[in-house]
Parts: C-alpha cells; sequence; structure tokens
C-alpha cells in the first residue's frame, strides 16, 4: 500500500511538472506580454530565476513607457543578479539608476551594480581593471548615499578590493626577489611601501627589501660594496622601528649583523692597503 502511495507521489509530480514545463513554453511564444509579465513575476517569487530572467529579458523592453517599466527593469536586473549574470546585472542596475534616479528603488539598484561589479572581480593573480572599475563604483556610491544602510557593507567591499590589489602589487614585488634579481627587487620593493604604506603586506615587503638590498651588495664589485652595505643598514634600521616586534625580526638582525661583519672586513682591508 505505501509503495504504491509512493508511486502515485511520484507520478503526480512528474505530470504537474511536465505541465509546468507545457505552460511555459506555451508562455514563450505568447505574444500577450502582461501575461508573460505576471509570470515573471511569479516565478522571481518562487525563485525560479531562470525562467524568471527568459521572460523579463522578452518583455521588459516592451514595457518602456509603461507603470510597469520600472518595477521590471529592477526585476530583470535582480533576476540575472541571483543566477550569477553580473555582467548583465552590472548594466541592468546601472541602467534602472541612471533611468529612474528618483525612484525608491535608485539607491538599492545603484548598490546591487557594486555588488555586480564586485562579483566580476577576478582573483589577484589576473589583470585587476575591473577590480579599480568597482572601486571607482564603491566611492562613486558612498558620494552619492553618505547616510546610506549599505555604507558598512559597501565599505567591506572596498576593504576586500583594495586587498586584492595589495597582494598583487606585492607578489609582482616579491617576484623580482624570487628569482634573484634583486636590484630590481629592491626598486619594486620600495615603490610597494610608497604606494601600499598600510598593506597587510607591507611588512614583509619591508623585511623583503632588507634581504634583497644585502644579496645585491654581497654580489657587487668590491668598490660599490661599502656604499650598499650602508643602505642595508639604513632599510634594517628603518624596518626596526617600523615593525620592532616583527615576525621577520629574527631573520632581519642575523642579515645586520652579518653586513656589519662585512663593513668591518671593508674596513679593515682599506686599513691595510694604507698601511701597505
Amino acid at each position: 500500500m505505501k509503495k504504491r502511495l509512493s508511486h502515485i507521489v511520484v507520478l503526480l509530480a512528474v505530470l504537474l511538472s511536465a505541465a509546468s514545463c507545457s505552460n511555459y513554453q506555451k508562455l514563450l511564444k505568447s505574444n500577450d506580454v502582461q501575461q508573460k509579465y505576471a509570470a515573471a513575476i511569479k516565478y522571481y517569487e518562487k525563485e525560479d530565476f531562470y525562467r524568471a530572467s527568459v521572460l523579463l529579458d522578452a518583455v521588459t523592453p516592451l514595457l518602456t513607457g509603461t507603470e510597469q517599466a520600472e518595477d521590471a527593469l529592477y526585476y530583470q536586473a535582480s533576476a540575472n543578479y541571483e543566477l550569477g549574470n553580473y555582467l548583465l546585472s552590472e548594466t541592468y542596475f546601472r541602467n534602472f539608476y541612471t533611468t529612474y534616479g528618483r525612484s525608491p528603488k535608485a539607491e538599492q539598484a545603484m548598490f546591487m551594480q557594486v555588488k555586480s561589479l564586485y562579483n566580476q572581480s577576478p582573483k589577484h593573480e589576473q589583470d585587476q581593471a575591473s577590480t579599480l572599475t568597482a572601486m571607482e563604483a564603491v566611492q562613486e556610491f558612498m558620494i552619492r548615499y553618505p547616510e546610506s544602510e549599505y555604507t558598512a557593507e559597501a565599505n567591506q567591499i572596498l576593504d576586500n578590493l583594495s586587498v586584492k590589489l595589495d597582494k598583487k602589487a606585492f607578489e609582482s614585488a616579491r617576484l623580482y626577489y624570487q628569482i634573484r634579481a634583486y636590484k630590481a627587487a629592491v626598486v619594486a620593493l620600495t615603490n610597494f611601501q610608497r604606494e601600499f604604506a598600510s598593506s597587510p603586506y607591507a611588512e614583509e615587503a619591508g623585511f623583503l627589501k632588507i634581504e634583497s638590498q644585502y644579496e645585491y651588495a654581497k654580489q657587487s664589485v668590491a668598490s660599490k660594496q661599502e656604499e650598499r652595505y650602508y643602505e642595508v643598514v639604513e632599510f634594517y634600521q628603518n624596518f626596526s622601528d617600523q615593525y620592532p616586534d616583527s615576525k621577520f625580526m629574527r631573520s632581519a638582525n642575523q642579515i645586520y649583523d652579518n653586513t656589519l661583519a662585512e663593513l668591518e672586513r671593508i674596513k679593515s682591508l682599506k686599513s691595510n692597503q694604507a698601511n701597505s
């Protein structure tokens, strides 16, 4: 008995699904804009965003100039956002707040455009042009709506994007250290420290600059070593002042001690040469 009941339930579910698909296919072929729009809203409310988006893509342009045009565009943008179609949702949300700037939904639409751009931002290893675009959008939103209820989330988005840029810049600079191009590493790490002074990677960049300068000095011709070792001392002193409790301090201290020993060796060599 239970097995038969189970089979009946499954059969009913299949029949309902088939009927639903049939109704949806009829809607796609229908020329009744109002019927399509009403069905799209029902699909959206049931979180069937795919069907909602397909129907909305078909009817939204046809509703331009009507009372429903504003809501249709917002639903179209939201459905695509829920589907992860961020390129489309960014376009639709932007169209919404530029077209309906006085709408009660304009602020939310602009913020959702920001989130659409944020979700398009790639991993830090890739080109970060879209990350910069997203950051500009966040800043524009915060200027336009300084008291927005979305301010805290917008700030978090901006922080996340900034960290991504930081990491991209840091790894680009660190690459010179990794391939033992120490002179270039010092330049790149110095530039990173200047441009990303508050970065979470600034401390490691400071240490790597010390190590890179030390290796650069060690590999230099004898006549250039002394001045380059003195630069190691300068980098070390700046680093120890700024990060006295750094996890890199033990290694930095070792490099500093080695540098002082090299400077003492050079001083002794010069003294011997002067006396000979």
